[in-house]
């Protein structure tokens, strides 16, 4: 409890004495008077770009909640960090700097909220790495916080049908294959994103926002309401008024941050049919937080959850559509009335998820986006945790959409995500292949980037499910086919996917969950005696700091694991 006393005054290190005259001379000239100084200092952490569609409404998002805050009593000031657009970085290099993104994120958060001695945050997000990246700085700083999610775009429509930017990665595998031309296309991409907000289906900023919700670190509903939605601005206003409140009443992010309350979280995913990068994400912001995570955790979960959601990239609907028939809460609120999440976990709100979730509206009658229990999409959670001598620390398959659940076939094996496109559209790439991608993993990308464009070729080439796909680097959360990323040891760090050689025969399994190459246990040493380490791909700069830092995938590859 002294703990939170201290930081309970953590501002008034520069409000007040008067050797703090110089400090408070410079908060006077962003407007402090004299009454502020008698407030908690109150930090609003907005991922305001242009860089891309997800966060550019941010910036008014940011200021109501900034108005929130002033109103709850607090002296609030915004201040920014950055964003990466995963859709615009794919396909290229661009990509190895989307997960060390996240990394920056949380460092800059920290070390404003550290350096400033600011007493409470509302953090708000958008694009992928956002949510996850806000979450870990709050995970780690410990002040009274509420996260706020910028919310979804609503679909593009394209020829009375609606369309998001996966449509457009995987018109780019049509066009290859002849089945579009130029004009179509070019309407594609024209219609793809239609405003503000973050990806419309079950990819990773949705996932991310739905986690956290469960979580019980955001304003209930927030997950779901979309970016253009007058009531979005709302949510921050009161985000504003609610970090003052838990201030007051000594509520912070690891009394929230709990282990049963991740545990919902990873509910909430497998129900909703998220993202594989939910396993990165909430590995991270547990670690942030103290809390002990691990794949086994995941699993455990997946074989008590049904996967409800017909949610893109497997299925029909996007979150527009979730939002209209009841949104997060109401999926929510049929999972504790199952018995499936621990309903006494404490929230932003002050209450538990229980209390908020009497409040909350069920799913409206007759709506086809969540699945009933006694019809579900699938019976287990999709993401399927696979293990064996191509993973001993573990693989993470998404298996929504699958009619599969078994694949066995020759590997191609390429080090690189460049080689392997070149090769899809040469056509090498045929029914019955395992295509490998290794090296790309936390260190040997570094970065982990995501395949999403590889994907999608394959999907426009009409080899869904035909053809499987393993890499130690990661997926979209618009990615799906059979699919297998986060293979770890990752081959950089000597992980046994580095020994695949062309031509293997390589079984990967989702009901025995495992994933295996049929090689002989000498040969499988004589490989290990010729391989050699890779030297680091970068020398200087982020990257390089990142490769030398950044821990297994297993363990979220977060860059603080391994610091004593």
């Amino acid at each position: 409890m002294e703990e939170k006393k201290d930081l309970r005054i953590r501002s008034k290190v520069i409000s007040e004495g008067v050797n703090r005259v110089p400090n408070r001379a410079m908060l006077r000239a962003i407007g402090f008077t004299d009454e502020d100084f008698k407030k908690p200092m109150i930090g609003v952490a907005s991922t305001w770009s242009e860089v891309t569609p997800c966060n550019i409404h941010i910036d008014a998002l940011a200021r109501e909640a900034k108005s929130g805050a002033e109103s709850g009593g607090g002296a609030p000031m915004i201040f920014n960090t950055i964003t990466v657009a995963d859709g615009i970085a794919m396909g290229h290099e661009g990509m190895n700097y989307s997960l060390p993104s996240r990394e920056v994120i949380a460092d800059s958060i920290e070390t404003v909220v550290g350096a400033e001695r600011l007493d409470g945050i509302v953090a708000i997000g958008g694009c992928d790495k956002t949510t996850p990246g806000c979450l870990i700085s709050i995970g780690r700083i410990n002040v009274p916080s509420v996260y706020v999610y910028g919310g979804t775009i609503k679909p593009g429509r394209l020829n009375n049908e609606d369309i998001d930017i996966v449509s457009s990665f995987e018109a780019v595998g049509q066009h290859q294959q002849g089945t579009i031309d130029d004009s179509e296309l070019h309407k594609v991409e024209c219609s793809a994103c239609p405003g503000p907000g973050a990806c419309g289906g079950m990819y990773t900023a949705n996932t991310m926002a739905a986690a956290v919700e469960a979580l019980g670190m955001s304003i209930p509903g927030s997950s779901s309401t979309p970016a253009v939605d007058d009531y979005k601005g709302q949510e921050c206003r009161q985000a504003g008024e609610l970090v003052v409140k838990l201030l007051e009443n000594d509520i912070y992010p690891r009394d929230i941050m709990t282990k049963k309350a991740f545990e919902n979280a990873i509910t909430v995913v497998m129900a909703l049919g998220g993202s594989t990068n939910a396993f990165l994400h909430l590995l991270a912001i547990a670690h942030s937080a103290g809390v002990d995570l691990t794949l086994d955790d995941f699993e455990e979960i997946r074989e008590k959850v049904p996967h409800l959601a017909d949610l893109k990239p497997s299925g029909k609907y996007v979150m527009q559509d979730l939002y209209e028939v009841g949104g997060v809460p109401a999926v929510m609120k049929l999972l504790l009335e199952e018995g499936l999440l621990h309903g006494d976990c404490l929230t932003v709100t002050g209450k538990t998820l229980a209390e908020n979730l009497a409040e909350a509206p069920a799913l409206k009658d007759g709506q086809k986006v969540i699945m009933p229990f006694s019809e579900p999409i699938k019976k287990t959670g999709p993401l399927v945790v696979l293990r064996g001598n191509l993973a001993p620390e573990g693989g993470v398959a998404k298996m929504s959409g699958q009619k599969i659940s078994r694949f066995e076939g020759v590997a191609k094996v390429y080090d690189s995500e460049a080689e392997a496109t070149v090769a899809i559209e040469a056509g090498e790439i045929v029914e019955g292949d395992v295509l490998v991608v290794r090296y790309v993993g936390p260190k040997g990308g570094p970065g982990m980037p995501e395949m999403l464009s590889i994907t999608a070729m394959i999907v426009g080439r009409g080899l869904n499910g035909k053809v499987a796909l393993m890499t130690d680097g990661r997926f979209s959360g618009g990615s799906h086919g059979f699919v297998i990323g986060h293979i770890a040891p990752e081959a950089a760090a000597g992980g046994p996917i580095g020994l695949l050689k062309n031509g293997d025969k390589v079984t990967i399994d989702s009901d025995t969950q495992e994933i295996n190459m049929h090689v002989t246990e000498e040969e499988l040493a004589k490989r290990k005696s010729e391989w050699k380490k890779p030297e680091l791909k970068y020398k200087s700069g982020v990257l390089a700091k990142y490769a030398k830092l950044v821990s297994s995938s297993a363990k979220g590859a977060v860059t603080d694991a391994d610091l004593e």
